[in-house]
C-alpha cells in the first residue's frame, strides 16, 4: 500500500469565513468526528467542481491554524487573483471541500527542558497559531518566544489574539515587530524593523540554548536560516516551514 492511500480523506463543508487582516481571510470548515491532527501541521484542499480553474489547479496546501481541541478546522490565507481564491472567497456557506492529511512534523517538542522560539513573517502565523493556542489549553510548560513581523499592524493576522495569549499564558512571550509602520493609521509602541539578530539577543537572554522554527515567505526564511547560522545555531536546532505562492 502506498504512503498516499493510508492519508485520511474527507469532504467537510465551509461555516464561516471572516477577514483577520488586510487582504487575509481566515475559513473555518467542518472537523469530522474522530479525526486529528498534531499542533503545527498542515492539510491539503481541493475545489470540488469550482465555477472556475486556471493553471495552478483546484489543490492548495494550508497550515492548521486551529487548535487540535477547537471545535472547527481553521485555514487562512492571503488573498490574491487567482481562480482558487475568488473562489473559495465567494463560495457560499456550506459548501463543500475534499480535504487531505494531516500531513508535516513541524510540532512542539515532547521535551520542554529547552526553550522555543518562533520566527514568524505574515501568513506564516498559521502552524504557531495553533501551537500557541495548544500551549494556552493544555497549560504546557514550554517557555515559546514569538517574534512576529509585519509590515504594519492592519497586515498581522491574529495579532490581537496573539496579544490576548500572552496575558493568559506566562510562558509565552510575544515580540511583534512593524518594518513599514509609515504606512500604518494605528499607533505602535513595539518593536519595529525587520527580525534581526541584535532583536533576537535583546529578547532571548533567559533563553538558553533554544530550539527555532521559521515559517513564512521563503526569502524571509532564507534570510533568517542564514542569519542562525551565522549565529552559531545547528540545523539539528532549526526547524523551517516556507509559504511559497500563498
Amino acid at each position: 500500500m502506498s504512503t498516499a492511500a493510508a492519508w485520511p480523506t474527507f469532504v467537510s463543508k465551509l461555516k464561516d469565513r471572516k477577514e483577520v487582516a488586510e487582504r487575509t481571510i481566515a475559513f473555518r470548515f467542518e472537523k469530522p468526528s474522530g479525526w486529528g491532527f498534531k499542533a503545527g501541521q498542515f492539510i491539503d484542499m481541493t475545489l470540488l467542481d469550482p465555477s472556475e480553474t486556471d493553471s495552478e489547479g483546484n489543490t492548495r496546501g494550508f497550515s492548521i491554524a486551529s487548535g487540535p481541541h477547537e471545535e472547527t478546522l481553521l485555514v487562512t490565507t492571503r488573498m490574491r487573483d487567482t481562480a482558487f481564491k475568488r473562489v473559495i472567497k465567494t463560495m457560499p456557506i456550506g459548501t463543500a471541500v475534499k480535504i487531505e492529511g494531516p500531513f508535516g512534523d513541524l510540532t512542539l517538542p515532547n521535551n520542554a527542558s529547552r526553550a522555543i522560539v518562533f520566527l514568524a513573517g505574515g501568513i506564516g502565523i498559521t502552524p504557531f497559531r495553533s501551537m500557541l493556542v495548544r500551549a494556552a489549553t493544555e497549560k504546557l510548560p514550554h517557555h515559546i518566544f514569538l517574534f512576529y513581523s509585519n509590515r504594519r499592524p492592519e497586515d498581522a493576522p491574529f495579532l490581537e489574539e496573539l496579544q490576548i495569549l500572552e496575558r493568559e499564558n506566562p510562558n509565552y512571550n510575544l515580540i511583534a515587530s512593524m518594518t513599514e509602520m509609515e504606512k500604518s493609521h494605528r499607533s505602535w509602541d513595539g518593536e519595529t524593523g525587520v527580525i534581526n539578530q541584535e532583536m533576537l539577543t535583546k529578547h532571548l537572554k533567559d533563553a538558553g540554548s533554544p530550539i527555532y522554527y521559521i515559517a513564512g515567505p521563503p526569502a524571509m526564511v532564507k534570510g533568517l536560516h542564514e542569519m542562525l547560522h551565522k549565529a552559531g545555531v545547528d540545523d539539528d536546532d532549526i526547524r523551517i516551514e516556507e509559504f511559497a505562492g500563498y
